[in-house]
């Protein structure tokens, strides 16, 4: 008897063929090929606090000349804007939502407890790879992230917001915001690794994520070359630390020493004959605090025009990569029918305060630059042995036209460049697109150019809808309608809205009522640079623009205002159950590298013991920063060390006798003083073995992280890494001190973030 019924199965309740008892008797189906088959590969580029004016083809005199290939057979944009600062621009690139919406208002170290400042991107706003995956598309990511809660960037996790959970198939680069490009934190997919080769071998790490990106496209297209692939890029340049080879830093020497008044007019005169905005444009003021070239010192200009020869040797570099990943591209025949863009995720920063520093965290220790002492190492900027950041002026002139910075609303924060190239999707090649565009714009745009619908759903979970839309036609139609008539700005209190050509702004001293602030009125489409403030012509239509964005706030979520310093940010990120919320630690080595928001908290001094078994070699214990500054408990010629490194002012202590084989109970205790110094007592099994001060403990270490057993990075030149400890180490103990001294301490501190962060 023939049976009749047909089946279903569990895991696809919905099978299109037919199911019966015997596979004669049924008929197979399968999945329909994904959509995007034979669609475009899509490769997003992301350059850090790179200024308006910073590239060669917008204006500046920094040799940029793959970039300029690029542009000169693409587009150049020049109404494209994103957030102000890093995290926040990269969140609304990659899901087309504002940033406060999906919960990155500032930068992923922070989780203020309000649903603006997650330090994480919501599930209710997938990103771009999670959605061009689902649609059959291979998805790589190489260099910064910047969007995961660095307290959860460890090997303990969680994972939800790395690269891999988030949509990627494949990870390269570093978690943390920034990092040092001689010895960065590697992480390879889910894991932390080691850099392949060392500094002193030629290493550096945009060239190491470009190999990387170049393999992960030969691995997809040599198997499965039917298949696009999108490549988010996002270099660590031209964020600090500034670090270039020497050959590249040679390239520029005495290139900048005319001053960044002199570079300012020249890329503004440079900018005009490209016809990168209307002739009648302005070339914006000074901004406060910015010297006349002339009025600065000898020292001062020396040492300013070296920091600025350090930033064009990293971004040539950088650029001379990009010519890399081309090359291979073209090489392979896929460039014609890869769209290809390059943005910046805000202007050029301010971080580098008035004069510059040499190592960049003394300006988030509020450490002035001791120029006198800066320019007698002059030849060191650049190299593995600075972190530098250029200063407010030269800062301004890769923003030039424009006023302000990276981290303010103003066109010098928001306003950055953005080329698209793609030979078979544009319009006439070496064009310039004027039309408004904002980051949450090329998530659409690409799911545009794919044939992809955003989806409801994504994982399970209900998306919200995208604030951005397509600028397709724009690529094809120089006089294409910009895409939307309405986009807010908010950064630290500082905020801004563009409706219709017109922008409303105000600059926020931190710290002072913000109904005090003084909102400022420009004609964009006649008024480039915010020269011209319209403010007391049309107030009218001021106070109706500052109504509509209160309205965009509420809807955007950006509510409530917080113009809260760092420290004061920082520390209010800290929460029972973090990492950092003991005071007690225990590491069992070996353990992996351990990330600088996961350390234990020592701005306050703390106890640390290693407990060894000594087989007579030497090696580092514990090693927290770079060259630059950290510390480090090690053992060299059989004795035990420890160095302190305050931003290369270094504070040493060595016992008198070597160790004995066998086990021990070795360390360090670093007692914090009113006056901000610290105690240092150096342990072997429980017994003073040396003692001296430290003229004063950092509050902020370094950016970079910790490892014990071994020294990736450098802390002194007493050793070179990995420096690792061949005995066995059993146990590491951070132990951290009572409240002492912490009100008084903490209320200075709040006072003189708020000081420093006002004056900019």
């Amino acid at each position: 008897m023939t049976n009749q019924k047909t089946y279903t199965h569990p895991s696809e309740p919905d099978f299109r063929g037919r199911i019966e008892r015997t596979v004669q008797a049924s008929s197979p189906d399968w999945p329909d090929a994904p959509a995007t088959a034979g669609k475009p590969n899509v490769v997003l580029i992301v350059l850090d606090d790179t200024g308006f004016a910073h590239l060669g083809c917008y204006g500046s005199t920094i040799e940029t000349p793959n970039i300029d290939r690029l542009a000169g057979n693409g587009l150049r944009f020049t109404g494209f804007h994103t957030t102000a600062l890093c995290s926040s621009s990269r969140a609304c690139l990659l899901t087309g939502r504002n940033h406060h919406a999906v919960g990155m208002r500032a930068v992923s170290n922070m989780d203020t407890g309000y649903p603006n400042m997650r330090g994480a991107v919501t599930k209710s706003a997938a990103t771009m790879a999670e959605v061009l995956r689902d649609n059959g598309v291979s998805t790589f990511a190489a260099g910064k992230w910047h969007l995961a809660p660095m307290a959860e960037c460890t090997a303990a996790g969680p994972f939800h917001n790395w690269p891999l959970q988030r949509g990627f198939n494949r990870y390269y680069g570093f978690l943390q915001g920034e990092t040092d490009q001689f010895h960065p934190e590697i992480t390879h997919d889910n894991h932390f690794v080691d850099q392949p080769k060392t500094a002193a071998e030629g290493y550096h790490v945009s060239e190491d994520i470009v190999d990387k990106s170049i393999g992960f496209i030969r691995d997809t297209v040599s198997i499965v070359p039917e298949k696009p692939f999108f490549l988010y890029l996002a270099f660590g340049a031209m964020h600090a630390p500034h670090q270039a080879p020497q050959d590249y830093l040679d390239k520029y020497r005495g290139k900048f020493d005319g001053g960044w008044d002199k570079a300012r007019e020249e890329w503004f005169q440079r900018q005009k004959e490209m016809g990168l905005f209307p002739d009648e444009t302005q070339l914006a003021p000074r901004n406060p605090g910015v010297k006349p070239w002339d009025e600065l010192s000898e020292n001062e200009r020396k040492f300013a025009a070296r920091l600025q020869e350090a930033f064009a040797a990293m971004l040539d570099h950088t650029d001379a990569q990009i010519g890399r990943l081309v090359t291979f591209l073209e090489e392979l025949g896929l460039m014609e029918n890869t769209l290809f863009m390059l943005v910046s995720d805000n202007g050029a920063s301010q971080e580098g305060g008035p004069t510059g520093v040499f190592d960049e965290m003394k300006y988030f220790n509020l450490m002035a630059e001791d120029v006198g002492k800066a320019v007698t190492r002059l030849d060191d900027i650049g190299g593995p042995q600075s972190h530098s950041n250029i200063p407010w002026g030269w800062a301004q002139a890769g923003n030039t036209p424009l006023k302000w910075y990276k981290q303010n609303t103003h066109g010098g924060g928001v306003r950055d460049p953005f080329i698209v190239h793609w030979p078979e999707g544009i319009g006439r090649p070496g064009e310039l697109r004027g039309q408004f565009c904002h980051a949450v714009d090329i998530a659409p745009t690409v799911y545009d150019v794919m044939g992809i619908e955003a989806p409801d759903v994504v994982a399970g979970v209900p998306q919200m809808p995208m604030h951005g839309a397509s600028i397709l036609d724009a690529f094809k139609d120089g006089k294409a309608s910009p895409a939307r008539s309405v986009q807010y700005f908010e950064m630290g209190g500082d905020r801004g809205l563009w409706l219709d050509g017109w922008k409303a702004v105000t600059h926020h001293a931190r710290g002072t009522p913000f109904e005090d602030d003084k909102w400022e009125l420009y004609h964009l489409d006649r008024d480039f640079s915010e020269y011209h403030d319209l403010a007391e012509k049309e107030p009218e239509r001021l106070e109706r623009m500052v109504a509509r964005w209160w309205e965009e706030a509420e809807r955007h979520g950006v509510l409530p205002l917080d113009d809260r310093g760092a420290f004061d940010l920082f520390r209010a990120s800290r929460r029972p159950g973090m990492p950092t919320s003991r005071s007690r630690f225990v590491y069992y080595p070996p353990v992996s590298h351990i990330v600088s928001d996961a350390c234990p908290p020592v701005f306050k001094g703390w106890r640390m013991v290693a407990e060894i078994e000594h087989d007579g070699g030497d090696g580092a214990l514990i090693a927290r920063g770079s060259i630059n500054s950290g510390y480090a408990l090690f053992i060299r010629q059989g004795r035990l060390h420890f160095d302190y490194n305050c931003f290369h002012d270094h504070t040493a202590v060595s016992a008198s006798e070597k160790l004995s084989s066998g086990k021990h109970e070795v360390g360090a205790l670093i007692e914090r003083q009113e006056d901000g110094s610290g105690k240092v007592t150096l342990t072997v099994d429980g017994k003073n073995v040396g003692e001296t001060r430290i003229p004063q403990l950092l509050l902020l270490i370094s950016s970079l992280g910790m490892d014990l057993g071994r020294s990736l990075s450098p802390v002194c030149d007493d050793y070179a890494p990995p420096f690792v400890y061949p005995g066995r180490i059993a146990r590491v103990i951070f132990e951290m001190p009572k409240a002492r001294h912490e009100a008084a301490a903490g209320n200075a501190d709040r006072a003189a973030v708020r000081a420093a962060m006002a004056r900019q």
